[in-house]
């Protein structure tokens, strides 16, 4: 897919916000990757829908700092995620959380997993543009790809925005996620009363729920919810079930 560059706003620098938020800063290499990251993504919204969150503050707020926050549970970032951590981004969409993590983290490799085939070469030419060379595209759906054997429990850490049952969500990662690893849920709104649910569907899938965490978005003050599942024993080879049952029958 070819991207005719846009000019367009900036960005706002948000160092403060970053450190009381995450601890950390982006370099100006990043600023200026995030920069270009985010006319990319302006210009391919005009040849295929990929995001209706285009203004700078509310981009840099649900689409950077959002993907990132998710992987920093309290505040702290995975530990050994600076160091390299095989991670796969399931229906990453426009990229999203996987390309803010690939550019923030050069030494971990990140596979950007979705069904859509011109999303898919969408981000393509991003990886290009960026020159990220530690992230790729897969085409697929998450319940085929959870079968593969060189995908299957192959991960240290999987990522999935959650747009439906959370059950799903955890039926989609957990299998990839390798003995010891973590899935992460980005969840908007929450309520206890879905805990129990939520934790039967988690111990079927190998998994135990470590955290769920509370927070507001630093601009908006909206609400969000990520969801940190540890995977403690194999993934039974009859999860994930095939292309549609998860989401037609949770567990």
């Amino acid at each position: 897919m070819d991207i005719e560059p846009l000019s367009i706003a900036n960005l706002p620098k948000m160092a403060e916000i970053w450190e009381k938020t995450l601890n950390w800063q982006p370099t100006n290499l990043q600023e200026n990757q995030f920069q270009q990251l985010y006319q990319l993504i302006i210009a391919g919204n005009r040849q295929i829908n990929l995001t209706r969150i285009t203004e700078p503050e509310e981009f840099w707020e649900k689409h950077l700092w959002d993907s990132l926050r998710g992987i920093a549970p309290k505040q702290i970032f995975i530990p050994g995620i600076d160091r390299g951590k095989r991670i796969i981004d399931i229906g990453t969409g426009a990229g999203f959380p996987g390309l803010p993590i690939a550019l923030i983290f050069p030494n971990s490799q990140v596979t950007l997993l979705d069904s859509t085939g011109k999303k898919i070469a969408f981000i393509e030419t991003v990886l290009s543009a960026l020159t990220l060379n530690n992230a790729k595209t897969l085409l697929g759906r998450a319940e085929e790809i959870g079968q593969q054997y060189e995908h299957r429990q192959n991960y240290d850490v999987a990522v999935i925005r959650a747009v439906g049952n959370v059950s799903v969500c955890a039926e989609y990662s957990l299998p990839l996620v390798r003995k010891g690893g973590l899935a992460i849920i980005y969840r908007g709104s929450w309520s206890e009363a879905e805990n129990e649910s939520l934790e039967t569907a988690v111990e079927q899938l190998g998994g135990a729920v470590e955290l769920i965490e509370e927070f507001s978005t630093p601009w908006s003050n909206s609400m969000r919810h990520c969801l940190y599942l540890r995977k403690v024993t194999n993934t039974p080879i009859s999860f994930p079930r095939g292309v549609g049952i998860p989401s037609q029958k949770p567990i």
